[in-house]
């Protein structure tokens, strides 16, 4: 596939396997509430993949640990990338891994910070083949616990959303950067929906499974929603070609924070823009200061 098309393509896209998304659209024919329940199921279902070349260096020079999150009694793999006592903590978004930002790592070490970076469960290295939001958040509180205080932290896509709301939730950091995350839950199921040809029907059925099976709204999850309660200097990055997260979603979300800059690029997608030198520099000029 040419790259111009396949960044055209949303992730979930590109790495579901072709099965699924017959599976998907039969069961709509058939019941949206069977279809629903499949589409659930598949939305808490990581896709892993091959690591990439440009993570191997972070990848080899990290010490990694595997631990356990006692709050949902689930395995992470700790990734520690430098020496430095000013820390900064790195989360990935959804079917990341705790390398997915390396680029990003590199130039940090080299600006005298050190990484503490994770495979949220069931992602990269970590055990299991469930995940889900509420798992990424805990285990950012535990990791403030046993491996903090962090001077900062960058969370990517889901990992945006999940660090906004530890924030919000109690986490104590100096300053924020999230890029290419979600303003809403029920948007990100809309989308979900749509990427694996579903339609809306079954996405209203399961955003109101969701609900049921946590027991609140999941939108107050979300990251405008979360992002009201945060005070501390927050660096918001978006793409205007990011195909996975309307870009929409980055002016909602920085309106609704105390004190926010907004760096919007163009042609980096949801992907390319963690290895961008641009954005790079910025992050770690913003960072530093």
């Amino acid at each position: 596939m040419p790259q111009s098309a396949e960044k055209k393509k949303p992730v979930q896209v590109l790495l579901a396997p072709k099965y699924l998304m017959v599976t998907g659209k039969i069961l709509t024919k058939i019941s949206p509430f069977l279809a629903s329940r499949f589409a659930a199921r598949l939305f808490f279902t990581p896709f892993k993949y091959k690591i990439p070349e440009r993570e191997k260096e972070m990848d080899l020079n990290s010490i990694q640990a595997s631990i356990t999150v006692p709050s949902i009694n689930r395995e992470i793999v700790v990734y520690q990338y430098g020496k430095s006592e000013n820390k900064i903590l790195l989360i990935h978004g959804w079917s990341g891994t705790g390398t997915q930002m390396a680029v990003i790592a590199k130039e940090l070490v080299k600006k005298g910070f050190s990484i503490i970076s994770f495979d949220a469960p069931g992602h990269g290295k970590a055990p299991g083949k469930i995940s889900m939001m509420p798992f990424f958040i805990e285990a950012i509180h535990h990791l403030e616990k046993t491996y903090g205080p962090f001077h900062a932290a960058i969370g990517h896509s889901l990992g945006g959303m999940s660090i906004l709301k530890a924030v919000k939730d109690g986490v104590s950091i100096k300053k924020l950067v999230i890029i290419g995350t979600a303003n809403s839950v029920t948007h990100i199921t809309k989308d979900f929906a749509q990427n694996m040809q579903l339609n809306e029907k079954v996405a209203v059925k399961m955003k109101s499974y969701f609900d049921s099976k946590f027991g609140e709204d999941l939108d107050n999850y979300s990251g405008a929603v979360s992002a009201e309660a945060v005070t501390i200097p927050t660096l918001v990055i978006h793409d205007e070609d990011d195909v996975d997260v309307h870009v929409s979603s980055a002016h909602e979300i920085s309106k609704n924070l105390r004190n926010s800059q907004l760096l919007i690029t163009r042609g980096l997608g949801h992907r390319k823009i963690l290895g961008d030198s641009n954005v790079i520099n910025k992050i770690t000029t913003f960072i530093a200061v």
